[in-house]
């Protein structure tokens, strides 16, 4: 094992360490396969599932993983109309599990996150019964702060290359404080604690994982 997942080992167990004042869970996982598993082994099969849009989720194997098994899927990718859309939100919110990474999490167990549009912030909020997070280690860091500016960075650049926005990080690749129609900084959520015990259940992962 390198030096640099062995600190990073150390670090999860700290952040680990820091979820239960929050009213929040977590487990560590040395690869991305193992973070799959416990995923699967948290949520029972019949279960209603939904997901925000996450990199992380998609790259770990999870997404290929729900759609092999019988769960039932909630996806918002399948809604084209306003009405469809609100009717996919509305399943939702009401989903068993819903899955999402988050944009950065500090040493002392505080989730930030930035949405566009508000509905992957409103679900980790309130809503679907519990709220699995997988995260790579590479979405440490050690303050509030410092996620807001690694969100800025780090995440929005490529995300909005990804999502094809029209953004002035997105043609020059530096955070631009924008106010631009295609923006996906509008709602900034500081999650402190879960208001329900045991409702956000967070994975960490010794990988990097999305932006």
């Amino acid at each position: 094992m390198s030096f640099v997942k062995q600190s990073n080992a150390k670090a999860a167990a700290t952040i680990l360490s820091r979820l239960p004042k929050r009213n929040m869970e977590g487990w560590f996982c040395e690869t991305r396969q193992e973070a799959v598993a416990k995923a699967l082994e948290l949520m029972p099969e019949g279960s209603v599932i939904s997901w925000g849009g996450s990199m992380s989720i998609s790259e770990c194997g999870l997404m290929d993983a729900v759609r092999e098994r019988n769960y039932t899927l909630v996806d918002r990718a399948l809604a084209v109309t306003p009405q469809e859309k609100r009717e996919s939100f509305a399943r939702t919110v009401m989903a068993d599990y819903y899955l999402m990474s988050t944009n950065a999490i500090t040493m002392n167990g505080e989730l930030v996150n930035i949405d566009g549009f508000g509905n992957r912030v409103a679900c980790l909020c309130s809503g679907p019964e519990h709220v699995i997070i997988i995260a790579g280690m590479n979405k440490v860091v050690n303050s509030v702060e410092a996620g807001i500016e690694r969100i800025r960075t780090k995440a929005a650049p490529p995300n909005t290359t990804r999502l094809n926005k029209d953004t002035p990080c997105a043609r020059t690749g530096v955070c631009g404080d924008c106010f631009s129609p295609d923006c996906i900084c509008s709602q900034t959520v500081v999650t402190r604690r879960s208001g329900i015990p045991g409702r956000i259940q967070i994975i960490l992962v010794n990988e990097d994982l999305g932006f």
